[in-house]
């Protein structure tokens, strides 16, 4: 066997064809119809010729554009795995990023401990403190403590078993020139606890107390934070929900209603609860509301209602507020709030019998 090329059929096809356009066979002269047969088979083959050779130079365009493409591929090749290798690299950089912050989360917790610690220990180091409000500039003249010391006990009409001893005192912020304006405060800080809360405690009672054409007010000392939390207590206060509601001290707001009590310690908490009780004082004014006779029984004019239609309401009336009771209940987890539904349909079963 003769030994085989290592091209491809069609590059063969094709060498094989350019070698016998460029040496064509002998042709006979001797013979016409050998030679008319001869032309007739050179054309045939010459036009095969032609197409093998437009073929050939398809198909070497081809391998060329496939050489370009296989050249393409492994470029992008490349440039894939430099990308998987970038992609890898910054998986491992979100993983420590995603390490980091979940380590900041529990520093942060940390530190909002650490904040409420240290705001109630500036709220303990001024129990002793107390705020005199709207003491005019010098008023007390050179030694403010002596007058305190001479003040406060006519002020509040208060007799103390031991003259007032205080430990230092101070007028917040830079001194006003003019006496024009709200008067800077003044914060004295007492010596014994107990006459810091005699005094508080009988500012509280008397309320506003007077200096004069002047009102004096003593209230506690409080941190920035902790103030803060008691104004926003205050601005909730509830006016029409009929809430009793008392502020104590340091900032926590204690509410009853229906003989159930609660105590909050974040105003976010009390305005959740205000809403909430809200909507339900309004969804029980829109039930009161309610037409009684509205449970699909028509009467027609001049029919007056028999006893069985009677009944009939009476029942419907029954399984639509038991219903709405247990629709109520059930939107409703805290336990006083339910009981609050209880009692105002009980009563307005108890009018609708009388």
């Amino acid at each position: 066997m003769g030994k085989t090329s290592g091209k491809p059929a069609h590059q063969l096809l094709f060498s094989e064809a350019l070698r016998q356009q460029k040496h064509p066979p002998a042709v006979d002269s001797l013979s016409p119809r050998t030679n008319m047969t001869d032309d007739t088979q050179g054309t045939s083959m010459d036009r095969i010729l032609q197409e093998i050779l437009a073929v050939g130079r398809k198909l070497e365009g081809m391998d060329n554009a496939m050489v370009a493409l296989t050249a393409e591929t492994r470029s992008m090749r490349l440039e894939i795995a430099g990308f998987q290798s970038q992609i890898s690299g910054l998986d491992h950089r979100v993983t420590i990023v995603e390490t980091q912050v979940a380590s900041w989360t529990d520093r942060d917790q940390e530190l909002l401990h650490l904040h409420s610690k240290l705001t109630d220990l500036e709220d303990r180091s001024r129990r002793n403190n107390i705020c005199l409000l709207v003491f005019p500039e010098g008023i007390e003249g050179a030694d403010i403590l002596s007058y305190l010391r001479d003040t406060l006990p006519k002020l509040t009409d208060t007799a103390f078993d031991s003259p007032l001893e205080f430990q230092r005192e101070h007028r917040p912020g830079p001194k006003r020139q003019d006496r024009k304006g709200r008067p800077r405060p003044i914060i004295a800080c007492m010596l014994r606890h107990g006459q810091a809360r005699q005094l508080l405690q009988t500012a509280r009672m008397q309320g506003p107390l007077r200096l004069g054409t002047l009102e004096i007010r003593l209230s506690a000392d409080f941190s920035k934070e902790t103030a803060e939390r008691r104004r926003a207590f205050l601005s909730l206060r509830p006016r029409h929900l009929d809430v009793k509601f008392s502020l104590f001290e340091p900032a926590r707001m204690w509410i009853t209603k229906n003989r159930e009590s609660r105590t909050f310690y974040d105003p976010e908490d009390l305005r959740t609860f205000l809403e909430g009780l809200h909507d339900q004082t309004q969804s029980m004014e829109t039930i009161a509301q309610t037409p009684q006779n509205t449970h699909g029984l028509t009467l027609g004019a001049g029919h007056p209602e028999t006893a069985l239609d009677l009944d009939r309401r009476t029942t419907m009336d029954s399984q639509n507020r038991g219903r709405d009771l247990e629709r109520l209940t059930k939107s409703y987890d805290d336990r006083g709030q339910a009981l609050l539904v209880v009692a105002m349909y009980t009563q307005l079963s108890d009018r609708d019998k009388s």
